[in-house]
């Protein structure tokens, strides 16, 4: 055994088997990761450019196996509470760290607001509200037909014997065949030809019957002006009324200091006047309910009266105010000024006095709005005025220096020599921005409507007689002017500044239920002037980017008679004499 111990195939044999004791252990050292150096089973992330690092000049590759393995039993262990992050070359979200509501765009659970914080109505488009609902009927109709012959549940026969009581299974068939011996008449003729066997449309009758029945003509509004006109130096004021249109169809616009006349069947138009020479500028414009006097206000309060037929001044009061006039009202032969110096002066045109006949103060701001109420009845002796105060008053000039204690305001005034001191009817205090907007419903008598402005945004409706507040609309926007429609019962609101994305539009509201109609844009300012035409079918807008809009807003007055004329021709009755 010596001889084969020393022997050379010995001494391979031992060289052998001591190179395989040493490289055991040299496999049980952790691999390395090829791709980012990272030791297999290690806990640590290191950084993506780590490398080896040396301690002593020597690599931790060429460390003895002792003492490698003394250094990973002195070393602590990493902390349990460390998560792994691996690194790849995709980014994948992880779904449980995400916010559920912001992925999902949930809504949150706001608090309530109060009532203040009404939502803005927004227009309403009709033709697609009635689509909808036409389809809505004709889908229920289909899903869920109408089946007055529903076949009944069947009912469970009744258990003779008890629930766990072994039973005898008869010897009946299992199957058994049989004709009935009373043949039943089947309820269903197929030799009609109205059957649904034989219809070739895909619905059923009783959507065709939907489909086919007549339905509301719906009144379509243009949503842009078949003209538009220059106007240079129109005032962008919310506190001047510079555009007015007559009964005999002329329009009246003050351009800085002249008033300029356009007629709207001819389209002519001609120069009235220029205070060019008397360094004074227009303010405000007025015609008169029937005929052509035109009654012209100025900044340095003047008040001038023209006949707009022959082009031709009539009448001037050179101190009429001791500011400037921002609003003017006709009563028949009446003229009421408005002024910044909060008094309302009422005169006579036919007199050849220069002094008014009445005054009125009730404001402690200057006059911005006045509207006589024209409906020829009890109420034509009625005027309305809003001011920069915030404030809304009624007027009845047939008193004489009355005072009414009111629940809705307050009184204030004193008798005086010139005849100030006749106390208001009514005062309204619910508005929180200065009223220029007023305009008395043509077809009930004693409701007035009124408009804030940019603090305000409202339009509230009164009862005169009783001075009651009947309804109230939150639009949005600065009210600017009112008008109603004197061929429908609905309501023209012109807007400036505003808190939602809309911005100076015209809007048509529906009374009493308050729904918009329309909703007009174009103007790329405040809409600070409004008027309507004699006919009530054009309104025209003006505004601060110096042009005037037409639009055709409400139907003509003479569809509505030619609908009654055909109408009554059917009535035989009155054909009868």
């Amino acid at each position: 055994m010596s001889g084969l111990k020393n022997s050379p195939f010995g001494k391979r044999l031992r060289a052998a088997q001591n190179q395989s004791d040493e490289e055991e252990p040299r496999r049980t050292r952790p691999r390395v990761n090829p791709i980012f150096a990272v030791k297999a089973g290690s806990s640590s992330t290191p950084s993506l450019d780590s490398r080896p690092t040396s301690s002593g000049g020597e690599s931790d590759e060429h460390v003895p196996l002792e003492r490698g393995r003394r250094r990973r039993e002195q070393t602590p262990s990493r902390s349990p509470s460390r998560t792994r992050r691996d690194y790849g070359d995709r980014f994948v979200p992880s779904r449980d760290a995400g916010d559920m509501r912001t992925s999902y765009h949930l809504m949150e659970d706001m608090p309530t607001t109060p009532s203040k914080s009404r939502i803005i109505p927004s227009e309403s488009d009709a033709l697609r509200e009635q689509a909808n609902a036409l389809f809505t009927s004709v889908l229920h109709t289909e899903v869920t037909p109408p089946s007055p012959h529903r076949p009944s549940s069947p009912a469970r026969p009744p258990v003779t014997a008890t629930p766990g009581t072994p039973s005898t299974p008869s010897r009946r068939r299992i199957f058994h065949y049989n004709s009935p011996s009373h043949p039943t008449t089947p309820t269903r003729r197929l030799d009609d030809p109205t059957d649904a066997v034989y219809s070739i449309s895909p619905v059923r009758a009783e959507s065709r019957l939907i489909l086919e029945s007549p339905r509301r003509q719906l009144r379509s509004v243009c949503k842009t002006p078949y003209r538009v006109l220059d106007a240079p130096e129109l005032a962008d004021d919310f506190y001047l009324n510079l555009v007015d249109w007559s009964s005999t169809n002329v329009l009246a616009v003050g351009l800085g200091s002249c008033v300029y006349l356009w007629t709207a069947h001819t389209a002519a138009v001609s120069k009235l006047c220029d205070l060019q020479s008397k360094n004074d500028s227009i303010s405000s414009v007025s015609w008169v309910q029937k005929g052509t006097m035109l009654a012209i206000g100025t900044m340095s309060g003047r008040l001038h009266i023209y006949d707009g037929a022959t082009l031709q001044l009539q009448r001037s009061y050179s101190s009429a105010h001791g500011q400037r006039i921002g609003a003017l009202g006709w009563n028949s032969h009446v003229l009421s000024s408005g002024s910044r110096d909060r008094m309302i002066h009422h005169r006579d045109t036919r007199e050849a006095t220069l002094k008014p006949f009445k005054k009125s103060q009730g404001h402690r701001q200057e006059v911005c709005g006045i509207r006589w109420s024209g409906d020829g009845g009890v109420m034509n002796a009625t005027l309305a005025s809003g001011g920069n105060d915030n404030k809304v008053c009624i007027w009845d000039l047939r008193g004489s220096n009355r005072r009414r204690n009111t629940s809705v305001g307050t009184n204030s005034g004193s008798g005086t020599e010139d005849g100030v001191g006749d106390a208001p009817l009514w005062k309204f205090h619910e508005h929180t921005a200065a009223v220029k907007a007023l305009a008395w419903d043509p077809h009930v008598s004693g409701i007035l409507a009124t408009g804030g402005g940019t603090q305000d945004k409202h339009i509230r409706f009164w009862n005169v007689f009783n001075g009651a507040m009947l309804n109230e609309l939150d639009t949005g926007s600065q009210v600017c002017n009112l008008v109603w429609s004197r061929t429908s019962h609905e309501l023209v609101s012109t807007h400036g500044f505003s808190s939602t994305t809309a911005q100076n539009q015209i809007c048509i509201w529906k009374y009493p239920s308050l729904n918009m109609v329309a909703s007009l844009t174009g103007h790329t300012h405040r809409v600070l002037y409004l008027a309507m035409s004699p006919d009530g079918e054009t309104i025209v807008t003006g505004a601060g980017d110096e042009t005037l809009r037409f639009w055709n807003a409400f139907p003509s007055p003479r569809e509505g008679k030619e609908r009654q004329g055909k109408e009554s021709m059917l009535d035989f009755g009155k054909l009868i004499r």
